[in-house]
Protein backbone atom coordinates (compact mmCIF):
# COMPACT_ATOMS: atom_id res chain seq x y z
CA UNK A 1 0.00 0.00 0.00
CA UNK A 2 1.41 3.37 -0.89
CA UNK A 3 1.84 6.55 1.23
CA UNK A 4 -1.25 8.27 -0.70
CA UNK A 5 -3.27 5.09 -0.05
CA UNK A 6 -2.51 5.48 3.95
CA UNK A 7 -3.59 8.38 3.91
CA UNK A 8 -6.57 7.83 1.86
CA UNK A 9 -7.46 5.01 4.22
CA UNK A 10 -6.90 6.67 7.43
CA UNK A 11 -8.09 10.52 7.00
CA UNK A 12 -6.99 11.57 10.63
CA UNK A 13 -3.44 10.05 10.09
CA UNK A 14 -3.17 12.83 7.10
CA UNK A 15 -4.40 15.58 9.51
CA UNK A 16 -2.17 14.83 12.46
CA UNK A 17 1.20 14.75 9.98
CA UNK A 18 -0.46 17.74 7.99
CA UNK A 19 -0.73 19.58 11.56
CA UNK A 20 2.90 18.29 12.15
CA UNK A 21 4.13 19.66 9.02
CA UNK A 22 2.38 22.95 9.74
CA UNK A 23 3.90 23.52 12.80
CA UNK A 24 7.51 23.20 11.28
CA UNK A 25 6.57 25.13 8.75
CA UNK A 26 5.11 27.87 11.00
CA UNK A 27 8.27 27.88 12.63
CA UNK A 28 10.44 28.18 9.21
CA UNK A 29 7.36 31.45 8.80
CA UNK A 30 9.01 33.03 11.82
CA UNK A 31 12.52 33.38 10.04
CA UNK A 32 10.82 34.17 7.20
CA UNK A 33 8.87 37.20 9.06
CA UNK A 34 11.98 38.46 10.43
CA UNK A 35 14.53 38.23 8.30
CA UNK A 36 12.79 39.01 4.49
CA UNK A 37 12.14 42.33 5.40
CA UNK A 38 15.95 42.39 6.27
CA UNK A 39 17.39 40.99 3.31
CA UNK A 40 15.48 43.31 1.50
CA UNK A 41 16.19 46.19 2.97
CA UNK A 42 19.92 45.06 2.30
CA UNK A 43 19.40 44.82 -1.25
CA UNK A 44 17.72 48.31 -1.74
CA UNK A 45 20.76 49.56 0.13
CA UNK A 46 23.47 47.52 -2.37
CA UNK A 47 21.12 48.77 -5.21
CA UNK A 48 21.18 52.38 -4.11
CA UNK A 49 24.94 52.62 -3.30
CA UNK A 50 25.83 50.98 -7.25
CA UNK A 51 23.72 53.64 -8.76
CA UNK A 52 26.00 55.83 -6.32
CA UNK A 53 29.13 54.19 -7.30
CA UNK A 54 29.81 53.55 -3.32
CA UNK A 55 31.02 50.29 -2.16
CA UNK A 56 29.15 49.05 1.02
CA UNK A 57 31.67 47.86 3.26
CA UNK A 58 31.89 43.85 3.43
CA UNK A 59 29.12 41.91 5.70
CA UNK A 60 28.31 37.63 6.33
CA UNK A 61 26.10 36.77 4.55
CA UNK A 62 22.31 36.74 5.69
CA UNK A 63 19.64 35.28 4.07
CA UNK A 64 17.16 32.41 5.41
CA UNK A 65 19.32 30.03 6.22
CA UNK A 66 22.16 31.99 7.15
CA UNK A 67 23.13 32.60 10.35
CA UNK A 68 21.54 30.31 12.69
CA UNK A 69 19.10 31.89 14.55
CA UNK A 70 19.89 33.84 17.97
CA UNK A 71 18.77 35.54 21.03
CA UNK A 72 17.91 39.26 20.15
CA UNK A 73 19.18 39.87 23.67
CA UNK A 74 22.07 38.52 24.46
CA UNK A 75 23.06 36.66 20.96
CA UNK A 76 22.63 33.03 22.82
CA UNK A 77 22.66 30.64 19.30
CA UNK A 78 19.31 29.09 19.58
CA UNK A 79 19.99 25.24 19.41
CA UNK A 80 17.78 22.43 17.64
CA UNK A 81 16.19 21.37 20.68
CA UNK A 82 15.06 24.79 21.88
CA UNK A 83 13.93 25.35 18.32
CA UNK A 84 10.98 22.76 18.62
CA UNK A 85 7.93 24.36 17.83
CA UNK A 86 5.58 25.40 20.55
CA UNK A 87 7.15 22.71 22.97
CA UNK A 88 10.26 24.68 23.29
CA UNK A 89 8.48 27.27 23.99
CA UNK A 90 6.46 25.79 26.36
CA UNK A 91 9.73 24.40 27.89
CA UNK A 92 11.92 27.23 28.45
CA UNK A 93 8.44 28.88 29.93
CA UNK A 94 8.89 31.64 27.43
CA UNK A 95 12.33 32.79 27.98
CA UNK A 96 15.89 32.78 26.66
CA UNK A 97 17.68 29.67 27.89
CA UNK A 98 21.22 32.31 28.16
CA UNK A 99 20.04 35.45 29.61
CA UNK A 100 16.27 34.39 30.79
CA UNK A 101 14.84 37.22 28.48
CA UNK A 102 11.32 36.99 27.34
CA UNK A 103 10.55 35.44 23.85
CA UNK A 104 7.39 37.02 22.20
CA UNK A 105 4.34 34.77 22.52
CA UNK A 106 4.18 35.56 18.90
CA UNK A 107 6.33 33.04 17.85
CA UNK A 108 4.83 30.15 19.01
CA UNK A 109 1.10 32.28 17.69
CA UNK A 110 2.36 31.69 14.71
CA UNK A 111 3.53 28.04 14.53
CA UNK A 112 0.21 27.25 16.10
CA UNK A 113 -1.85 28.72 13.35
CA UNK A 114 0.23 27.51 10.66
CA UNK A 115 -0.60 24.00 12.11
CA UNK A 116 -3.99 24.52 12.97
CA UNK A 117 -4.95 25.94 9.61
CA UNK A 118 -2.75 22.59 7.78
CA UNK A 119 -4.87 20.11 9.99
CA UNK A 120 -8.03 21.97 8.85
CA UNK A 121 -7.22 21.79 5.32
CA UNK A 122 -5.93 18.35 5.15
CA UNK A 123 -9.59 17.16 6.99
CA UNK A 124 -11.34 19.39 4.77
CA UNK A 125 -9.83 18.28 1.32
CA UNK A 126 -8.06 15.23 1.34
CA UNK A 127 -5.27 14.08 -0.40
CA UNK A 128 -4.81 15.89 -3.11
CA UNK A 129 -3.81 18.71 -5.57
CA UNK A 130 -6.49 20.89 -3.55
CA UNK A 131 -5.14 19.88 0.14
CA UNK A 132 -1.58 21.20 -1.39
CA UNK A 133 -2.40 24.46 -2.67
CA UNK A 134 -4.41 25.39 0.12
CA UNK A 135 -1.95 25.25 2.47
CA UNK A 136 0.66 27.07 0.40
CA UNK A 137 -2.06 29.96 -0.08
CA UNK A 138 -2.67 29.64 3.98
CA UNK A 139 1.12 29.65 5.40
CA UNK A 140 1.48 32.58 2.49
CA UNK A 141 -1.55 34.81 3.78
CA UNK A 142 0.36 33.90 7.14
CA UNK A 143 3.80 34.88 6.69
CA UNK A 144 2.19 38.34 4.60
CA UNK A 145 0.00 39.09 7.62
CA UNK A 146 2.42 39.36 10.31
CA UNK A 147 5.24 40.85 7.78
CA UNK A 148 2.88 43.63 6.97
CA UNK A 149 1.88 44.42 10.38
CA UNK A 150 6.07 44.93 11.37
CA UNK A 151 7.12 46.74 8.68
CA UNK A 152 3.73 48.14 6.78
CA UNK A 153 5.43 45.55 3.70
CA UNK A 154 4.07 42.88 1.32
CA UNK A 155 6.96 41.73 -0.47
CA UNK A 156 7.05 41.38 -4.04
CA UNK A 157 9.02 37.81 -3.48
CA UNK A 158 6.00 36.19 -1.98
CA UNK A 159 2.91 38.56 -3.64
CA UNK A 160 3.81 37.84 -7.12
CA UNK A 161 4.98 33.96 -6.96
CA UNK A 162 1.69 33.50 -5.51
CA UNK A 163 -0.21 35.10 -8.03
CA UNK A 164 1.00 33.21 -11.20
CA UNK A 165 0.76 30.17 -8.99
CA UNK A 166 -2.88 30.67 -8.38
CA UNK A 167 -3.06 30.86 -12.56
CA UNK A 168 -1.48 28.09 -12.98
CA UNK A 169 -3.11 25.81 -10.49
CA UNK A 170 -6.42 27.28 -11.81
CA UNK A 171 -4.91 25.89 -15.31
CA UNK A 172 -6.98 22.40 -14.50
CA UNK A 173 -9.49 24.36 -12.71
CA UNK A 174 -8.09 23.50 -8.78
CA UNK A 175 -10.28 26.50 -6.98
CA UNK A 176 -11.93 28.42 -10.15
CA UNK A 177 -12.13 28.21 -14.01
CA UNK A 178 -8.91 29.81 -15.44
CA UNK A 179 -10.77 32.85 -16.84
CA UNK A 180 -12.63 33.66 -13.46
CA UNK A 181 -8.61 33.89 -11.85
CA UNK A 182 -7.42 35.82 -15.01
CA UNK A 183 -10.41 38.34 -14.74
CA UNK A 184 -10.08 37.56 -10.47
CA UNK A 185 -6.20 38.98 -10.55
CA UNK A 186 -6.93 42.22 -13.22
CA UNK A 187 -9.52 43.19 -11.01
CA UNK A 188 -8.32 42.61 -8.25
CA UNK A 189 -5.61 45.11 -8.72
CA UNK A 190 -7.33 47.60 -10.71
CA UNK A 191 -9.72 47.74 -7.68
CA UNK A 192 -7.47 49.15 -4.96
CA UNK A 193 -5.49 51.12 -7.81
CA UNK A 194 -8.72 53.25 -8.44
CA UNK A 195 -9.33 53.38 -4.86
CA UNK A 196 -5.50 54.40 -4.03
CA UNK A 197 -6.00 57.09 -6.54
CA UNK A 198 -8.85 58.38 -5.71
CA UNK A 199 -8.35 58.95 -2.43
CA UNK A 200 -4.98 60.49 -3.27
CA UNK A 201 -7.00 62.88 -5.91
CA UNK A 202 -9.56 63.52 -2.94
CA UNK A 203 -7.11 63.77 -0.01
CA UNK A 204 -3.36 64.44 -0.92
CA UNK A 205 -2.48 61.41 0.74
CA UNK A 206 -1.70 57.69 -0.11
CA UNK A 207 -4.73 55.72 1.67
CA UNK A 208 -2.56 52.03 0.67
CA UNK A 209 0.64 50.80 -0.82
CA UNK A 210 0.85 49.12 -4.02
CA UNK A 211 1.45 45.73 -1.99
CA UNK A 212 -2.20 45.66 -0.98
CA UNK A 213 -3.31 45.57 -4.88
CA UNK A 214 -0.57 42.89 -5.53
CA UNK A 215 -2.29 40.36 -2.91
CA UNK A 216 -6.14 41.25 -3.79
CA UNK A 217 -4.97 40.17 -7.36
CA UNK A 218 -3.13 37.07 -5.96
CA UNK A 219 -6.17 36.52 -4.39
CA UNK A 220 -8.62 37.17 -7.28
CA UNK A 221 -6.37 34.83 -9.14
CA UNK A 222 -6.62 31.84 -6.93
CA UNK A 223 -10.52 31.77 -6.13
CA UNK A 224 -11.81 34.01 -9.10
CA UNK A 225 -13.07 37.18 -9.36
CA UNK A 226 -16.59 36.41 -7.77
CA UNK A 227 -14.35 36.18 -4.52
CA UNK A 228 -13.37 39.77 -4.71
CA UNK A 229 -16.65 41.46 -3.34
CA UNK A 230 -17.45 39.17 -0.28
CA UNK A 231 -13.11 39.36 0.36
CA UNK A 232 -13.12 43.20 0.25
CA UNK A 233 -16.26 43.98 2.00
CA UNK A 234 -15.04 41.24 4.90
CA UNK A 235 -11.67 42.85 4.86
CA UNK A 236 -12.80 46.82 5.21
CA UNK A 237 -15.39 45.71 7.36
CA UNK A 238 -12.78 44.03 10.12
CA UNK A 239 -10.69 46.97 9.11
CA UNK A 240 -12.69 49.47 9.60
CA UNK A 241 -13.84 48.10 12.94
CA UNK A 242 -10.31 47.42 14.12
CA UNK A 243 -9.18 50.92 13.44
CA UNK A 244 -12.42 52.50 15.57
CA UNK A 245 -11.34 50.02 18.02
CA UNK A 246 -7.84 51.00 18.63
CA UNK A 247 -8.47 54.53 18.42
CA UNK A 248 -11.57 54.71 21.13
CA UNK A 249 -9.81 51.95 23.28
CA UNK A 250 -5.78 52.86 22.76
CA UNK A 251 -6.39 56.76 22.07
CA UNK A 252 -4.34 55.91 19.13
CA UNK A 253 -4.20 58.86 16.42
CA UNK A 254 -6.47 58.99 13.10
CA UNK A 255 -3.44 60.13 11.22
CA UNK A 256 -1.57 56.88 12.23
CA UNK A 257 -1.71 54.09 9.19
CA UNK A 258 -2.77 50.68 9.97
CA UNK A 259 -1.87 47.94 7.26
CA UNK A 260 -4.65 46.59 5.70
CA UNK A 261 -2.46 43.67 4.26
CA UNK A 262 -4.02 41.36 7.39
CA UNK A 263 -7.49 42.30 7.06
CA UNK A 264 -7.18 41.11 3.34
CA UNK A 265 -5.50 37.67 3.85
CA UNK A 266 -7.44 36.73 6.95
CA UNK A 267 -10.62 37.88 4.18
CA UNK A 268 -8.97 35.68 1.72
CA UNK A 269 -8.73 32.46 3.53
CA UNK A 270 -11.99 32.57 4.53
CA UNK A 271 -13.41 33.35 1.28
CA UNK A 272 -10.75 30.08 0.27
CA UNK A 273 -13.36 28.24 3.13
CA UNK A 274 -16.56 29.34 3.20
CA UNK A 275 -16.88 31.95 0.48
CA UNK A 276 -19.46 30.21 -1.70
CA UNK A 277 -21.96 29.52 1.40
CA UNK A 278 -21.32 33.29 2.64
CA UNK A 279 -22.02 34.66 -0.76
CA UNK A 280 -25.40 32.71 -1.02
CA UNK A 281 -26.20 33.44 1.91
CA UNK A 282 -25.80 37.56 1.28
CA UNK A 283 -27.05 36.96 -2.26
CA UNK A 284 -30.34 35.32 -0.89
CA UNK A 285 -30.97 38.22 1.84
CA UNK A 286 -31.13 40.48 -1.37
Amino acid sequence: MSVLEVYRSDPWLLVATATVAGLLVGSFLNVVIHRLPKIMERQWRAECAELAGTPLPSAEPFNLLTPRSTCPKCGHRITALQNVPVASYLALRGRCAACRARISFRYPLVEILAGAIAGYIAWRYGVSVIMLGALLFAWAMIALTFIDLDTFFLPDTITLPLLWTGLLLNIGGAYTDLGSAVIGAAAGYLVLWTVFWAFKLLTGKEGMGYGDFKLLAAIGAWLGWKMLPLVILLSSFVGAAVGVALIVFTRRGRNVPIPFGPYLAAAGLIALFWGEPLTSQYLNLF
